[in-house]
């Protein structure tokens, strides 16, 4: 049996994150999947169901799970899209937004703690092992990581 060079370290590292986020004053009374969301939201802004289930390949049942416990805490909301009204765009609210800031910000502040013990070329590495992670059980998607929708929605690119 070989050892797993990447797997326990990714949980690892996820588990740290978690921590890092509990650890936040006043704290965020949100789940580990609720301040990710609620940081990529803040980021993309306005953001369809189906963007969100394909950034985080989530089951639906457990995004539709996330969804229900912010909009419940009145973070987001749900409104049907005008073009296609089978589908629903999440928006956050002012109180979310405001939440949603903190928690990047706290985000932000682990990756600038974590940068200042590894390189840029590290950093890159680390992205493009990730990326192969998220492409792992998908073969059919194309081999470069496509731009997340911040990145898209302001012509740039994805950090």
């Amino acid at each position: 049996m070989r050892p797993l060079r990447f797997v326990l370290e990714l949980h690892r590292a996820t588990h740290r994150v978690g921590l890092f986020l509990e650890e936040a004053e006043p704290p965020f009374a949100l789940s580990q999947g609720e301040a990710h969301l609620l940081a990529y939201l803040v980021e993309s802004g306005d953001t369809s169901l189906s963007e969100l289930h394909a950034a985080f390949a989530h089951k639906r049942s457990t995004l539709t799970s996330y969804m229900d416990r912010l909009e419940a805490k009145r973070l987001v909301k749900r409104v049907a899209r005008e073009e296609d009204r089978r589908s629903f765009q999440v928006l956050l609210t002012p109180t979310g937004r405001a939440l949603a800031a903190r928690v990047h910000r706290r985000l932000e502040a682990l990756e600038a703690l974590v940068q200042t013990q590894v390189g840029e070329r590290d950093v890159e590495g680390l992205c493009k092992v990730l990326a192969a992670f998220a492409r792992a059980d998908a073969p059919e998607e194309p081999a470069s990581p496509a731009p997340r929708a911040s990145a898209r929605k302001r012509g740039g690119h994805a950090r």
